[in-house]
């Protein structure tokens, strides 16, 4: 197996797929970014002005929604229930859409853009590593359109006249405005949000307790099915990244054959990725907007830039096992002296030196003293 070339592996920023008055959705093409193909994953952003509604759809593909900036509502069907779910988010929000559910987002805050990140498994999808979404509705593209007038007439029962007015009043697709005095649903509390009997629809990142805080190293919220249960069923993992100004995350990878696809959402920073024979696939400077995929079983490392380094991704595993080949956890720290004095071919005075180093520090590092 060959590695892959730097250019197959070189973060990209996502394409504008549709743009109106009420916001734009964009996407990342696999034609652009191979490993999303492999990978089997798909990727993309929608932007909603105030009082942008992002009509209802469902989609080929189970993805996870991370809420970047701003906040909204969002109306998800759930599988099996009655009527729909709406949920209040804002960022920091994850939410889990399982592929065939249909959902709705719309921003209902006048002073910030809502800002929403997708990324999902296509596995399923109709083309590898992009989302087929299906509009219920809409100017042109919509489900609805698609059926003859006598279709429609019949299905719903409905008069010729009533199909006509359906089908002509709403001009927009995909995204709208929706006009002053048009309402939505209200929201469930967050008490009915957090009733037992309801899944769980929406988990906030950015509150959640840490797995790993170092100062000034990092902090990362890993996010499983024991926060979001759909998350099992979709099969998919998370975590938020939020590495401080000069710290560096260990060189670490995916021990259970996952691919990770990682977006950049705030700050800067530079990424090295090693792989087959270890040579080193990836060198890189990141910055927001940037997507990039680390292939299975590949060693990726980052060290951020002087404004610290944030990242939000997903695995392609419910419950991801990560190895890591530094800090106090690492691999090697694992291995016997003897091993390691082999290994490297030194002393087991330089052997212990090496040990005695990161004996404190796991997985983040902050920037050296000097």
């Amino acid at each position: 197996m060959e590695a892959p070339p730097k250019r197959v592996l070189t973060p990209t920023e996502p394409k504008k797929i549709l743009s109106s008055e009420g916001g734009s959705y964009y996407a990342w093409a696999s034609s652009d970014l191979c490993m999303l193909a492999e990978a089997k994953v798909g990727a993309a952003k929608l932007l909603l002005n105030y009082r942008g509604l992002a009509l209802p759809k469902y989609s080929d593909s189970s993805k996870v929604c991370y809420v970047l900036q701003g906040s909204g509502v969002a109306g998800i069907l759930v599988p099996e229930a009655e009527s729909e779910r709406v949920v209040k988010i804002r960022k920091g929000d994850a939410i889990a859409v399982p592929m065939g559910v249909i959902s709705w987002w719309f921003n209902d805050n006048p002073s910030e853009v809502l800002e929403i990140l997708f990324l999902g498994d296509t596995s399923k999808a109709h083309r590898s590593g992009e989302f087929t979404d299906f509009y219920l509705m809409g100017g042109s593209n919509g489900l609805f359109h698609g059926f003859s007038k006598e279709f429609v007439s019949r299905a719903w029962d409905l008069e010729e006249d009533k199909v006509e007015h359906l089908l002509k009043s709403q001009s927009g697709t995909g995204i709208v405005k929706l006009k002053e005095g048009k309402s939505l649903p209200t929201p469930e509390s967050q008490e009915e949000e957090k009733d037992g009997d309801k899944p769980r629809l929406v988990f906030n990142c950015e509150e959640a307790e840490l797995d790993v805080d170092v100062k000034n190293g990092g902090r990362v919220v890993v996010l499983t099915g024991d926060y979001l249960p759909m998350l099992e069923q979709i099969g998919l993992g998370a975590d938020l990244v939020k590495l401080d100004p000069a710290a560096m995350c260990s060189p670490g990878f995916s021990s259970d054959s996952a691919f990770q696809v990682t977006y950049i959402a705030r700050g800067h920073g530079r990424v090295q990725v090693v792989g087959i024979d270890g040579v080193r696939v990836l060198e890189v400077e990141v910055k927001a907007g940037f997507l990039f995929i680390v292939p299975r079983f590949f060693v990726v490392s980052k060290i951020a830039g002087n404004e610290g380094l944030e990242w939000f991704s997903i695995i392609t595993t419910p419950k991801p096992i990560f190895c890591h080949l530094a800090g106090r956890t690492s691999v090697w720290k694992a291995l016997s002296k003897e091993i390691l004095t082999a290994s490297f071919d030194v002393d087991e005075e330089m052997e212990q030196h090496f040990r005695s180093k990161r004996t404190q520090d796991a997985i983040f590092f902050p920037p050296p003293s000097n």
